[in-house]
């Protein structure tokens, strides 16, 4: 006969498992369902096969907005746990991710006119130049006066000022291929990483620590990833007008951002599925998707201590919309909802600021969106620093 207290830890381990695999069953069914929805309207040939239209993808995205509104309320009042909470929130946001990805897939291509631009093209390179050289010299100047101790800092504000002016500075196919172009590249992520790793690195391998943060986190990352890639067009499930009707794999150059790279594309129309991959997609995409999720983590696990995330680390749902309006990705999206609530007068300008290749404001947005989720993720862990005895804790639950 066991000890009692022995059998309460043993009764207590079983109940345990029992949670951890009933959740599990529940993700599992929930994923499978997601995943299902967009293959089953696609396999039909899109909205007028399979009876869907945009509506129904702006209805399931206003589904998942509100399961995620409410689920928080019912968290802050007590009614339901934590844990729970930011459970019911990943598939809410899922379903928020699904619906998007119909409502943009199921849009027709717009097609607008030059004249419908907000301004010239010729204003393009006076305003990159501007920007650019004003990123440069601000963060110089911080860095020389307040980030004496922290010269990273000033390093990257530098490298994203240089990204800025890099297409100006080495126009056209000089530039495509530059070596320089290239180290710019992957020398962002790199120089993010090690700030990560220097100022909050053994926060976050606490944070980590905490298993129900590292599921939301990981979770959230990679559903904004596939949200980037498919509102981008590196990623569909639908069919498209004027596509092979074979299955076709190959190996382009594709200029992406401010590059050239080697991008492997794989078409299989019977299913329907495209997807484009390039270094270049992989080192952009992929670190937006992991600050992302760096930053889901954190606010979880101030949750899972029962503290109120701060308003610094509420800032990362406005930086994951401004992530979205990277590397043409808001253009599209921004400009369908654009046209449903105002018109395709009012959408155009929009559609030109994030699609036109030629515009700096791409590259703008996305090195903000970088700066932003970085630095976000930095100030909010500074301003509440868990304990390894808080992750025993809550990792016990």
């Amino acid at each position: 006969m066991l000890p009692r207290g022995r059998q309460q830890d043993t009764d207590g381990d079983r109940e345990g498992s029992h949670r951890r695999f009933s959740r599990l069953c529940i993700l599992f069914s929930v994923g499978v369902i997601l995943l299902s929805l967009i293959p089953t309207v696609a396999a039909h040939g899109g909205s007028e096969a399979s009876g869907l239209s945009q509506s129904h993808g702006l209805a399931i995205v206003l589904i998942g907005v509100l399961s995620v509104g409410t689920l928080v309320l019912l968290k802050r009042s007590g009614r339901i746990s934590p844990t729970a909470a930011l459970y019911g929130i990943a598939v809410g946001i899922g379903i928020t991710v699904a619906g998007a990805i119909l409502f943009e897939g199921l849009a027709p291509d717009p097609t607008y006119q030059a004249s419908s631009m907000p301004f010239p093209r010729s204003w393009y390179q006076p305003l990159a130049i501007v920007t650019g050289l004003s990123v440069v010299v601000v963060s110089f100047i911080v860095g020389v006066v307040r980030w004496t101790t922290c010269p990273r800092y000033m390093v990257l504000g530098m490298i994203l000022g240089g990204w800025i002016l890099y297409p100006y500075l080495l126009p056209g196919f000089s530039g495509y291929t530059n070596p320089i172009g290239y180290g710019i590249v992957l020398a962002t992520p790199l120089l993010v990483g090690y700030i990560l790793w220097k100022d909050v690195g053994p926060t976050l391998s606490v944070i980590l620590q905490d298993p129900v943060a590292r599921r939301f986190g990981f979770g959230i990352g990679a559903m904004v990833s596939i949200f980037f890639m498919a509102t981008s067009g590196y990623l569909s499930f639908f069919s498209e007008e004027g596509a092979p009707e074979e299955t076709t794999v190959a190996v382009l150059s594709v200029l992406y951002q401010i590059v050239r790279w080697p991008t492997l594309e794989i078409l299989l129309p019977d299913v329907p599925f495209f997807i484009a991959i390039s270094p270049g997609v992989l080192l952009v995409l992929g670190s937006l998707g992991v600050l992302v999720g760096l930053n889901a983590a954190a606010v979880a696990h101030s949750w899972r201590l029962n503290r109120e995330a701060g308003a610094t680390q509420g800032t990362a749902g406005t930086a994951t919309v401004v992530g979205a309006c990277t590397c043409g990705c808001c253009g599209p999206l921004v400009s369908q909802v654009a046209v449903i609530a105002a018109g395709p007068t009012i959408a155009a300008p929009i559609y030109w600021i994030f699609v036109d290749s030629a515009s700096p404001l791409n590259s703008i947005f996305l090195l903000g969106s970088i700066a932003l989720f970085t630095g976000t993720l930095i100030y909010s862990i500074d301003s509440a620093t868990p304990t390894r005895k808080d992750v025993f804790e809550v990792s016990a639950d």
